[in-house]
């Protein structure tokens, strides 16, 4: 087994990460599109992590992506973490930015829990369902693969999420409505961009040449170095 890294996976990987950083710090903002005022300014950016995930799954394999997928979290984690260490740091007084930084990076711990357990599950589900249904349909259906995959990654996500994070603090109603429409969105995000998608994993499988198909691996979350 090829356990080497190529330019075109090491900069998917590194758009994957940016995408999750990304994410979170637009999520401070609540947007509205049309009629629609229970997203975030993250969801515009969120679902490519999913796509990037499709792709790398497609492309080389359920082991490769297990990599990503921990060094997104990793990625994620650094940055959470130094963001939470400066705002603990006192400012002077001539500083008049305290408010508004904290409102971005200041996260309460319960919500920054519910992201990473939320990320982790999602993203790992997602790339699970992509590499077993590839086998079965025998490589064939990627549109249709990329998009059940999506759903069932998206919908994991959403599930633990918002429960976790706004339990207590919003009626059940309200979570369970955005809870659906977070799904629905990210799925036809999927859905919009899909011909993109189909045409970035037929270039990455023509200049990589690879096709890799998960027999007889290990879908163990846990075996990073298992590439």
């Amino acid at each position: 087994m090829n356990k080497t890294v190529t330019v075109p996976f090491m900069l998917l990987g590194i758009l994957f990460s940016v995408c999750l950083i990304t994410s979170n710090l637009l999520s401070t903002k609540v947007i509205k599109l049309g009629d629609i005022t229970t997203i975030t300014g993250g969801m515009l950016v969120f679902p490519i992590s999913y796509i990037i995930n499709d792709c790398i799954v497609e492309v080389w394999g359920y082991k490769k992506t297990r990599m990503i997928i921990w060094i997104g979290f990793a990625a994620n984690f650094f940055v959470l973490a130094f963001a939470q260490l400066v705002v603990l740091c006192p400012s002077p007084d001539f500083w008049t930015g305290e408010s508004s930084f904290n409102f971005v990076f200041r996260l309460a711990p319960r919500i920054a829990f519910a992201s990473v357990l939320a990320f982790l599950v999602g993203s790992f589900l997602n790339a699970y369902v992509m590499s077993k249904m590839k086998i079965y349909h025998k490589g064939k259906y990627f549109s249709f693969r990329a998009i059940v995959s999506t759903l069932f990654g998206e919908a994991a996500d959403s599930i633990i999420f918002f429960p976790i994070a706004f339990a207590g603090m919003l009626a059940m109603k309200y979570l369970f409505l955005m809870i659906i429409t977070q799904i629905f969105l990210k799925s036809l995000y999927e859905i919009i961009v899909l011909p993109i998608t189909i045409i970035l994993v037929k270039y990455l499988k023509k200049i990589e040449n690879t096709d890799v198909f998960d027999h007889d691996i290990s879908y163990n979350v846990l075996k990073v170095k298992d590439i």
